[in-house]
């Protein structure tokens, strides 16, 4: 069992007279649903397990991931999972968690192939999901993980690569950055620790991660400043 100490400044959106759990939501691909990840369920339902202990926070999580899903799936279910989510006299949610754009980048059919979605396409549907995001209460973005190339094609037909990951990655960066929604660059910061450290969290399928990638992935979310400051404990433990 590891400890990981979470930023001492936790008051994002929650003055410390405001104990009430929040309602949160996470929207997007087979990364929010957490596939290859049989032992653990994924980082969104660790993170929603641990919301439920009785020492935690108590904020209630759903996963609303959808394997396969590209950016404008995720638009067009956004504001009906979101209003579906009332509870405690409807209160809507209070933050939205998007992860999506993986499956907008691949190559259909041959490594140079189009696109599943046409790059100028993407960089419009991407600000229409996070405007239309923006509108109903505050948002963070948590970026895609880097593919093992060498284990393409996926399912025969997808061909995901790192060049295309990496401009379908920037364009939802900007497009973040641009409105000042937190984004998590999970992309570069896996590239950078390597092959050998990313191909040990990657499944067989070359695409998704598996039990111990989904674990990194977690430590990751957790130490990132704009989610950890919605935690109340003092430290987070994995097990």
């Amino acid at each position: 069992m590891q400890t990981f100490p979470t930023p001492s400044s936790m008051q994002l959106s929650l003055s410390p007279t405001q104990c009430q759990p929040l309602k949160i939501i996470a929207l997007g691909d087979s990364l929010v649903y957490g596939f290859g990840d049989p032992e653990k369920g994924g980082w969104v339902e660790q993170l929603r397990r641990w919301w439920m202990l009785p020492d935690s926070s108590g904020h209630v999580l759903y996963n609303l991931g959808v394997r396969g899903d590209r950016t404008q799936q995720v638009a067009q279910r956004l504001e009906v999972e979101f209003r579906h989510r009332g509870e405690l006299r409807n209160r809507v949610p209070d933050l939205i968690i998007l992860s999506v754009g993986v499956n907008d980048s691949a190559r259909l059919a041959r490594p140079n192939g189009r696109n599943h979605t046409d790059f100028a396409l993407f960089e419009s549907e991407i600000a229409a999901l996070l405007d239309q995001a923006q509108q109903l209460c505050p948002v963070l973005f948590v970026g895609m993980v880097p593919v093992d190339e060498a284990k393409m094609p996926f399912l025969d037909c997808f061909y995901f690569n790192h060049t295309d990951q990496y401009r379908y990655k920037e364009a939802t960066r900007i497009a973040c950055n641009q409105r000042q929604i937190p984004y998590l660059d999970i992309f570069d910061q896996w590239m950078a620790r390597g092959d050998a450290w990313r191909n040990k969290r990657l499944s067989e399928d070359g695409l998704h991660p598996n039990t111990l990638g989904y674990q990194s992935l977690l430590e990751d979310v957790i130490h990132w400043e704009p989610l950890a400051a919605y935690h109340t404990r003092p430290d987070y433990q994995l097990v």
